[in-house]
């Protein structure tokens, strides 16, 4: 792949060129990176609004039709549905592991195989999550496994 990057004379606005034969699952990604740019998550806890980087969450969970994300600490609540934070975090880091759970891939500290086809993941904050057999093959796949 080459890049090339240009300076821009006064007034000119800047502009993202992406030349290819078809659109692969890298280019979506980076096309995806660029339209969320530094974008915060809003959370809400105690009555005040959270702005948190998304890689602080470990995973976010519908617990009784409420979102709620968790960080190493601190549980928040979030106003977005499960499949619009789904569409929204990014695709590389983050992985729907159950029908109510997306899970932070970077916080898997270990995955052990679970009854009935299912995993295990040990997270770095101690938490154990089990990853429903539907979506191992999907975890298999981005882990390159």
């Amino acid at each position: 792949m080459k890049i090339t990057i240009l300076d821009l004379k006064p007034g000119e606005e800047e502009e993202l060129i992406i030349k290819c034969s078809e659109i692969s699952d890298d280019i979506k990604r980076l096309l995806n990176c660029f339209k969320r740019g530094n974008r915060k998550l809003s959370v809400y806890k105690d009555g005040c609004i959270h702005l948190i980087e998304h890689q602080e969450i470990y995973y976010f969970e519908t617990v009784e039709q409420k979102v709620f994300a968790y960080g190493e600490e601190a549980v928040y609540e979030i106003k977005s549905k499960l499949y619009e934070l789904e569409e929204d975090l990014p695709e590389q880091d983050f992985l729907r592991v159950t029908k109510s759970m997306i899970l932070n891939l970077n916080k898997i500290e270990s995955l052990a195989p679970a009854l009935g086809g299912r995993f295990e993941a040990l997270l770095k904050n101690g938490e154990k999550i089990i990853i429903s057999r539907q979506y191992v093959v999907s975890l298999k796949r981005k882990l390159g496994l």
